[in-house]
């Protein structure tokens, strides 16, 4: 094998896109199936034409994943989340029940330091989640998030949440990145703007 065939050739690439394909057809002959309510041949055999249809007149963009799974970091990210996720519904509820008090909301802009697909998905739901932010658009090609938060009464509270955002990036990050992704968490998001 010589050294271009060695370092990710398009043969496997190609085969890497036809698993993933492949993997597609499979989910969706199971989704026709369930939404049929049983498993026949008939139905087996219409999920498959179904499937394939869909995978040849709507293909999706290939989604690789290049990163590796840590666990002691999934695990950070998730308790993180669980927490923030009870400390935000506390604050909204909070504001809910407060009598006359009327919270102003912001929409910031946040440059996210790794700008591949799965990072900006992960890290857009995990936000989304919170109560009291809410991702209201992504620029897929500058690798911006602009976020509405909530209660936001002094010009200190955006950068915090901006913070936060930049906090959820790095935990994802390092919970499902690859080496030289966690690698790049050092940079400034600033910094990537001239590169």
């Amino acid at each position: 094998m010589t050294a271009p065939q060695a370092a990710g050739s398009p043969p496997t690439r190609r085969a890497g896109r036809r698993r993933d394909q492949a993997i597609a057809l499979g989910w969706l002959i199971a989704v026709w199936n369930l939404l049929w309510g049983e498993i026949s041949w008939g139905n087996l055999l219409g999920g498959a034409l179904v499937g394939v249809a869909v995978l040849l007149f709507f293909p999706l963009p290939p989604v690789t994943f290049g990163g590796r799974l840590r666990p002691r970091a999934l695990l950070v990210l998730l308790a993180t989340f669980v927490a923030e996720l009870v400390d935000a519904s506390v604050h909204v509820a909070a504001i809910a029940v407060r009598p006359g008090y009327r919270p102003r909301g912001a929409i910031i802009g946040v440059r996210l330091r790794v700008g591949t697909d799965l990072n900006l998905a992960l890290t857009a739901e995990l936000i989304s989640l919170v109560p009291g932010t809410l991702i209201l658009e992504t620029d897929r090609d500058a690798g911006v998030l602009y976020v509405h938060v909530l209660d936001v009464r002094r010009p200190e509270d955006l950068s915090d949440s901006r913070d936060r955002v930049l906090a959820v990036e790095k935990r994802v990050v390092r919970a499902v990145g690859s080496d030289a992704e966690v690698r790049l968490l050092a940079t400034d998001p600033v910094d990537r703007r001239s590169t």
